[in-house]
This record gives C-alpha cells, structure tokens and sequence, in this order.
C-alpha cells in the first residue's frame, strides 16, 4: 500500500526543486541585464576595437580609447549603445537557460548520484553542459548584436534586418566557436562555485540546517566572479577574439573586396597570425578583462543579493500552492 504521506513528500522536495532552479535562473537573467546595460559602451569600443585587423602596419585603432575618442569628436557619442536593445534580450534569455540549466543538472546530478556535493570534474562537465544549451539557443541574437555592434557609428541597423539580411546559416556564424567557448562559463562557474563553497562551509557548519540557503556578501560575490573570470578570460581569450572577428559587420568597402566565405576560422586565424603575430591572438585582452570581469562581478553580486530575496518569495509561493488544494480538499 502506497504511503501518502510519502508520496506528498516526494512531491513538495520536487516542486522546490524546480521552484529553487527558476529563482536561480531568474537571478542570473536579471543580473545580466542590469551588468550588461550598465556596462555597454565599454562593450562597444572593445568589440570594435578587437574586430579589427592590422593591414600593411596601418590600423584606425591603436587603443580602446580610440574608439570612443572617435564616437565623442564625430558627435555620435550615443552610438555607442547601438544594438543595446538586442544584446540585453541575449543576455537575458542566455543567462535565464543557463543558469536553469546550470542549477537544474545540478540539481538532478545529486539527486542521482546521491552525493551531497559535486567534484571539480562533474561541475565542469554540468556548467559545459548547459553553456552548450544556451549558445545554441541564442546563437543569433549573439550574432546580430555584434554586426549591430561592430557597424560604423550611426549606420547599425535593426534587430529583423540584421538577421534577414544574409542567409539563415549566416545567423550562426561563430556556433562552433561558441560552442567552444562554453568552456569559458564551465570554469568561471566552476571556480566560483568551488569558492563559494569553501568560503561558506565554516558558516554552514555553525548555523546548521536552515530554510534559507547561506548566501554571500556583496563585495565576496564582487571578488570571486571577478577572480574566477579573470582565470576563464586569460585561457580562453584567442577563441573570443576569432569569435568577434567572424561575427563582425562587414564595411562596404571590405564586402566588395572580400567574400563573405572567407570568415571562416581557418581562414580568420590564418589571418591574425600573417598580419599580426601570435601577439595578434591577444590583442584587446587588457579590455577583455576589464569588461568581462567587472559584468560577471556585477552579475553575481546582483544574483546572490537577488537570490535571497526570491528564495523568501518562492517559500511563500510554495506554501500557497501547498496549502490551497488541503483547503480545497477539506471543503
């Protein structure tokens, strides 16, 4: 005979699980959002300024400054938010399918293994996991917010026109890249988690079991995504680079003199290494990191404070939709 009480318990552990990886989602997707705006125009100039290849010893940017240097003096200062409104809708559907991913693997890797935490090896291979989700899922927004990105000041153009301008598979231009690049958050996420856990066992320890999960401070959070990035960034840099080179809008006067075909990653590494140099796979590693660490700093940071104000409203939800059918029930 079935126990119900059993039963009832199987079903409320279930339903906060899938209510904990929605708030985790959610946390990570509002947190981008808020980074990426914030930080934007940093964004602009250092794609931009990463797209570009030096030619016969002549280059139109020296350093990032340049390129603000040039938005300011050509009155196109506001330029440098053009496809602002695309990458924040990238950034906030791949970071809700990340980290709903990330937490929901997670979350069915214990659950099946019946460990109590997860190993470095099982973490990356969790974090790659989902990061291959959402590349996959938000490849072309990806691309067309670094055409829109990556065009002339004051000559982006529209999310639709962008995308419907080339071909279908021109959309996922830069997917094996990016694919490839799901390393970059596996060991980001990995570090961080590793970290987090380490920082917050002596903490656990004293408090116990509680119906809240133990979250960190806001300058922790700040400085272990900035540290963990820092490491994911420096080993994984000349694949971004080829990454923004592939997925760059084209000038007018580049599409007459060079096919479309030849934005390969073949053909773009070959590229780097004639005209540059092997320092040419690292050119704009110093913006790179600036950026990229400060958004995942502020990402997470953003995510834990919001994590433990969503998780007091999940417990909340979950006592109503608990609660009711009893009422219900009992009428």
């Amino acid at each position: 005979m079935i126990d119900p009480t059993h039963y009832r318990r199987k079903r409320e552990k279930k339903m906060s699980g899938d209510l904990e990886s929605i708030s985790e989602a959610t946390s990570g997707a509002i947190g981008a959002l808020v980074s990426t705006t914030i930080l934007y125009p940093l964004d602009t100039c250092k794609a931009k300024y990463q797209a570009e290849v030096q030619a016969h010893g002549l280059r139109k940017y020296r350093n990032i400054s340049d390129v603000l240097v040039e938005a300011v003096s050509s009155g196109k200062i506001l330029s440098l938010y053009q496809g602002l409104g695309t990458k924040n809708l990238q950034s906030f559907i791949a970071q809700f399918v990340y980290f709903y991913g990330y937490s929901y693997f997670k979350r069915l890797y214990l659950e099946k293994s019946g460990s109590k935490s997860i190993g470095t090896t099982a973490n990356l291979l969790i974090a790659a996991a989902a990061g291959a989700c959402t590349a996959i899922t938000t490849q072309p927004l990806d691309t067309a917010s670094s055409r829109m990105q990556t065009s002339a000041f004051g000559k982006s153009k529209g999310l639709w026109k962008t995308l419907t301008e080339g071909s279908w598979s021109e959309a996922f231009d830069g997917l094996g890249i990016s694919l490839l690049l799901t390393s970059n958050p596996a060991i980001q996420y990995t570090v961080f988690d590793q970290l987090k856990q380490r920082l917050l066992k002596g903490t656990q320890k004293t408090t116990g079991k509680d119906t809240s999960p133990i979250v960190l401070s806001a300058f922790s959070a700040f400085v272990l995504g900035a540290l963990s990035k820092s490491i994911a960034t420096v080993l994984t840099y000349p694949a971004i680079r080829c990454k923004v080179m592939i997925q760059a809008a084209d000038d007018d006067e580049d599409k007459k003199a060079e096919p479309k075909s030849s934005k390969t990653i073949s053909n773009v590494i070959c590229s780097i290494w004639k005209k540059e140099g092997i320092l040419g796979f690292f050119k704009g590693l110093h913006a790179q990191i600036l950026k990229t660490v400060l958004s995942s700093a502020l990402l997470l940071m953003i995510k834990e404070k919001i994590s433990a104000t969503t998780w007091v409203l999940i417990l909340s939800l979950r006592r109503i939709l608990l609660v009711r059918p009893r009422r219900l029930k009992s009428a």
